[in-house]
């Protein structure tokens, strides 16, 4: 058993999780250190087309490009699908960064799901497509971002002070991207 010079009662000791905290890895109890965001946009695009839009890598490459990143595909295939992925370097908050994301689930017309990793994040991206009409559809985008490290666990934990905002922001970011990506507005 574990006890220090604070623990006066030894049988009050820390013990390992016991199945009652669902742990998403080692010491980490689920929901206290990640932050998850998710917004819904309706669009007057089709599903299928909709789908199309934000599963254009070529496209998102360029933006991303336009914006100051650097993108390396880590598999050159043509066709987008399971497998794809990119390094992706950027500057933020004065650092370069570097990003791998991979693309892990691609159900077309519906679903299409990323996975990525830095030296501090964690990143998981979702992306459904659900059909309204035949000329509307539904864009339900979804970002959980989990640490790697204690920094990062602090970053996550002081941003959650402001999550309002940061809900805010993603909202009209997912809305510019969808924008862009499709050439008119959503």
């Amino acid at each position: 058993m574990l006890t220090t010079w604070l623990n006066t009662q030894p049988n009050l000791d820390y013990q390992p999780n016991d199945g009652f905290f669902p742990t998403d890895g080692p010491g980490m109890v689920s929901g206290l250190f990640k932050m998850k965001f998710s917004t819904r946009i309706d669009t007057d695009l089709a599903a299928e087309r909709l789908f199309e839009t934000i599963g254009n890598f070529d496209a998102l490459e360029r933006m991303l490009i336009s914006r100051g990143a650097s993108v390396s595909r880590i598999d050159p295939s043509l066709e987008p699908g399971i497998g794809m992925g990119w390094n992706i370097g950027f500057d933020w908050r004065g650092k370069p960064r570097k990003l791998r994301l991979a693309v892990t689930r691609f159900d077309r017309p519906e679903q299409m799901t990323m996975a990525g990793r830095s030296d501090a994040l964690e990143l998981g991206i979702i992306a459904t497509v659900v059909a309204l009409s035949r000329a509307r559809s539904r864009l339900i985008f979804e970002t959980e971002v989990k640490p790697r490290n204690m920094k990062a666990r602090l970053m996550l934990q002081t941003a959650k002070l402001g999550k309002s905002q940061l809900d805010r922001r993603y909202q009209r970011r997912i809305e510019e991207f969808v924008q862009q990506m499709s050439g008119s507005p959503a």
